[in-house]
């Protein structure tokens, strides 16, 4: 389960592969080669606003429509709910049997988290009163991250102030990366701590992060979701005197500044468009604007790819996902243009085909592996779940 704050998205996967007498269902393999089968999905949007009421009237929507396809909530067959939690602090490092306590300690982390830990919270609350006799996991997007040294993970303010309000870096995306991470040692056909990965979740929301040997050392996004790279809306990394200077000069709010900077920034506050479809077609138009919008992004890229890779000291692989990543060969040309002095060479022609598996798109002599790797955060949830409760039905 996926609780967001009008919606809520849902899967319900069988972590021991089969497909039901009636032979329902689509294969989905895990990272480790473990194969999952995905019986359902769906998603209830607008919560809030007309018949969906709030979160127990999703619930209740989403376990009617398994109702109508004979896979109720209430069956006897369900082993475990895992819940995507957005933030767990640095209480929060690894998936988290679900107790009146956890509950309590993610509530606590409202403040770091006010946009999503709420909605999650209510979806928890909802399941565990539909199914109280269930096992219910929280699995927090921060806790990948977590493994970051601390010279990577705090800010250089002063340590008495950060550590009493909770400043530093935390990163998001992390089942994401995760999931990718593992899934590119798969590719390579190495065990995740032989491989160093520098992984581009790229969305609407855009992060990098640095893996070495299967443990994250470095990621993009901060305190919150909006520093690093040029997204969707979010601005990214900027100087932080920009806020002061906003408040000073143009007698902006605060409010109205983190509304500027998360809402109207990106590739949306340079160009009108937050689209990568519709800013490569603006492009081929000759738009100028959308022009500069996409160099911006890319060179914010580049520049990640180059850092990570001074980070990490040899890079194996370099993987893409995530809806732009995923989808846009553009994008993927041009953020690696420019870094063959780092032993990194496209293929175009893998480059420019699609597909919904896994693929190199390197070329043959590149010393570092490029590739293109669908995400699957929801199975990346279910499998750290089902690890954790330990049940196989048979």
């Amino acid at each position: 389960m996926n609780s967001g704050s009008s919606s809520v998205k849902y899967q319900l996967l069988d972590m021991a592969g089969r497909t039901g007498a009636d032979g329902r269902g689509t294969a989905g393999t895990g990272p480790d080669g473990t194969g999952a089968v995905r019986l359902a999905s769906g998603l209830v949007e607008r919560i809030g606003e007309g018949p969906v009421a709030d979160h127990a009237a999703a619930l209740r929507q989403a376990a009617a429509e398994l109702d109508e396809r004979g896979l109720g909530l209430d069956s006897p067959d369900l082993a475990a709910v895992g819940h995507r939690v957005v933030h767990g602090g640095t209480r929060f490092t690894e998936p988290t049997r679900i107790t009146d306590e956890v509950v309590a300690g993610i509530e606590e982390l409202i403040p770091l988290a006010p946009l999503h830990n709420p909605a999650n919270v209510q979806g928890i609350k909802v399941a565990r009163e539909l199914r109280p006799d269930l096992p219910q996991v929280a699995v927090f997007d921060t806790a990948f991250h977590s493994t970051m040294p601390e010279h990577a993970a705090r800010y250089a303010i002063d340590t008495a102030t950060a550590d009493a309000h909770g400043v530093r870096r935390y990163g998001f995306h992390g089942t994401s990366h995760a999931y990718v991470s593992r899934a590119a040692a798969a590719l390579l056909g190495r065990e995740p701590a032989e491989v160093n990965a520098i992984v581009l979740h790229l969305g609407n929301g855009a992060s990098a992060s640095a893996v070495a040997g299967g443990v994250c050392v470095e990621t993009s996004m901060g305190l919150t979701p909006l520093e690093g790279l040029v997204m969707g809306t979010r601005s990214g990394d900027l100087d932080p005197a920009v806020i002061f200077h906003l408040s000073r000069v143009a007698g902006m709010s605060t409010d109205e500044i983190d509304t500027l900077l998360n809402k109207r920034s990106g590739l949306l506050g340079l160009c009108g468009d937050n689209d990568m479809r519709e800013i490569g077609r603006r492009m081929a138009e000759g738009d100028r604007a959308a022009g500069l919008a996409f160099e911006i992004y890319v060179h914010r890229l580049r520049k990640y790819v180059g850092a990570y890779t001074a980070v990490l000291g040899r890079v194996d692989i370099i993987a893409f996902t995530a809806g732009v990543g995923e989808n846009s060969a553009a994008v993927r040309e041009a953020a690696m243009r420019g870094l063959e002095a780092l032993g990194i060479a496209l293929d175009p022609v893998r480059n420019a085909l699609r597909g919904s598996s896994a693929r190199l798109i390197s070329a043959g002599g590149s010393r570092t592996a490029v590739a293109v790797i669908p995400t699957d955060e929801e199975l990346e949830i279910a499998t750290q779940a089902y690890a954790l409760v330990g049940a196989v039905r048979d």
